[in-house]
């Protein structure tokens, strides 16, 4: 059993509620179905909100997508304007890359040459050239002892001199030259009819004596260093 406590006000407003409690619930139903109704009010609202949204995102992507493809159409008519162009483009290409490919392996010779009689001596005369290169279409043989140095060409020349030749002397100044590998004097002889030696020397150089005719010029140097490096860390290795 509860026990309920009355509270005496003194002096309060005399005040009555004689509504009947079915009214009071009427009001009270009518103010939640009047919320209820906003609600679905507001859940209408953002459907259509959202939905509008959604139609003008899906409008816009389609008008953004046929504007592509009509841009896309207008590229295509410019490029077959250009179509024999493109192919006079592909055969240039073509032939650089066959230009290169063709001159991969190529030296030259006469240049080179002139650089070897300028590092002898001015009374050695080069009378006679042999010289073995390698082809673009098959690798240069390369020796099988293992301290000989990798080459692609072999270069035998006859040096005739009138005093007997100073061959260290000559070994060292061909060292300087592009693509040296290494130079050895195959024989000595002393010619009765001319009164001159005859000195031959067989010469191996590497890929450093290419000409690359066709290559550009940020790839030789780019070529050059590298093989700078390279030399670099043998030299390196070899003084370890």
């Amino acid at each position: 059993m509860s026990k309920t406590t009355d509270i005496l006000i003194v002096g309060g407003a005399p005040r009555s509620d004689l509504l009947p409690n079915e009214i009071r619930q009427e009001h009270k139903g009518r103010r939640t179905r009047r919320k209820l109704i906003w609600g679905i009010f507001g859940v209408v609202l953002l459907v259509f909100v959202g939905t509008g949204a959604s139609y003008y995102f899906a409008l816009t992507s389609q008008t953004q997508l046929a504007v592509a493809q009509n841009r896309t159409n207008e590229l295509l008519l410019e490029q077959q304007k250009y179509t024999e162009v493109r192919i006079v483009q592909d055969e240039l290409s073509t032939v650089e890359a066959g230009q290169r490919v063709g001159a991969a392996t190529e030296v030259d010779w006469k240049s080179y040459i002139d650089k070897i009689e300028a590092s002898l001596p001015a009374n050695v005369a080069i009378m006679e050239v042999v010289i073995d290169g390698a082809s673009p279409l098959a690798d240069y043989t390369q020796p099988e002892a293992p301290l000989q140095g990798m080459r692609v060409a072999t270069l035998t020349f006859g040096a005739w001199t009138s005093a007997l030749p100073d061959t260290d002397a000559w070994l060292v100044a061909l060292s300087a030259l592009p693509g040296f590998t290494d130079a050895n004097p195959d024989s000595i002889k002393f010619d009765e009819e001319v009164q001159l030696y005859e000195t031959v020397v067989t010469m191996h150089i590497n890929e450093g004596a290419w000409s690359e005719r066709f290559v550009p010029e940020d790839e030789k140097a780019a070529n050059q260093d590298a093989a700078d490096d390279a030399e670099s860390e043998q030299t390196a290795k070899e003084e370890d």
